[in-house]
């Protein structure tokens, strides 16, 4: 019903910079949330960013400082620009989204759907 598309990924040296791309295409009647999380080799995944209805911006300590997360709600897209990059953030990076499908008279939801995830490698 829902389909999350991320584009953005790639290889960069510490302390360049990559910007992550995510569009929800689909049955959406609304979005509550969108956001990035990434899962290394061995690790849980492990939130990164999120941004709620009205503009609430959570970050990981992690990446507090370093990372931007921006969102088009008239787009359904959901932006990761990541500067500063460190060997640390090297990840499969997914974006997820909180949706309401269905209609202002029968909505459904919310479900939590998640993209294909893209890999950021930081490395020298």
């Amino acid at each position: 019903q829902v389909e999350l598309v991320e584009s953005g990924g790639g290889s960069v040296q510490p302390g360049g910079s990559l910007r992550l791309s995510c569009a929800a295409s689909g049955s959406i009647f609304s979005i509550y949330s969108m956001g990035w999380s990434r899962q290394s080799p061995g690790k849980k995944r492990e939130l990164v960013g999120v941004i709620s209805v009205g503009g609430y911006i959570t970050y990981a300590e992690t990446v507090k400082g370093r990372f931007t997360i921006s969102r088009d709600s008239e787009k359904n897209t959901v932006d990761l620009q990541m500067n500063s990059l460190k060997p640390e953030d090297t990840a499969v990076y997914y974006c997820n989204a909180i949706v309401y499908t269905g209609t202002m008279s029968d909505p459904r939801g919310p479900e939590n759907y998640w993209g294909q995830g893209t890999q950021v490698t930081v490395s020298s």
